[in-house]
């Protein structure tokens, strides 16, 4: 299969996108290796039937459509922190934090980041280490 005939007159350049190194044909390291599918209308939707699922205490129903809803747009700040919200109701408080750290690495000004951060300092109060005993929320 070939390129069509003006493609590198109306794309300049992107033939090094594609092109192989000559010595083991393995992909140029700044050739595309992988093609993922971003939708942001659909994960939009997705987030928008977690939070029914939510609403109706459907927690892990909600988390799925949450995960969709990463599938179809990376950096999806709203899934991430629906999603917290979803492992701490599922007392699953490790991964609580993954995904409120993520909201506010994405929004760290966000509209909901002052609730991020509550939750995870109450998430960090409510962890205990080895000993049993509870450790002070940090500051």
């Amino acid at each position: 299969m070939s390129p069509p005939k003006d493609d590198v007159k109306n794309h300049p350049g992107s033939g090094a996108a594609v092109s192989q190194s000559p010595v083991d044909d393995a992909p140029a390291p700044d050739a595309v290796q992988e093609m993922k599918p971003w939708n942001p209308y659909r994960a939009a939707k997705d987030d928008e039937v977690g939070d029914f699922y939510f609403k109706r205490k459907s927690y892990r129903a909600a988390l799925a459509r949450y995960q969709d809803a990463l599938a179809w747009k990376d950096n999806d700040a709203i899934a991430n922190f629906r999603m917290a919200q979803c492992y701490e109701k599922l007392d699953q408080p490790t991964e609580a934090i993954a995904h409120y750290q993520e909201y506010l690495k994405i929004l760290p000004q966000g509209p909901l980041s002052k609730d991020a951060h509550k939750a995870l300092q109450r998430l960090h109060a409510s962890e205990t280490p080895e000993t049993g005993q509870s450790t002070p929320p940090r500051n």
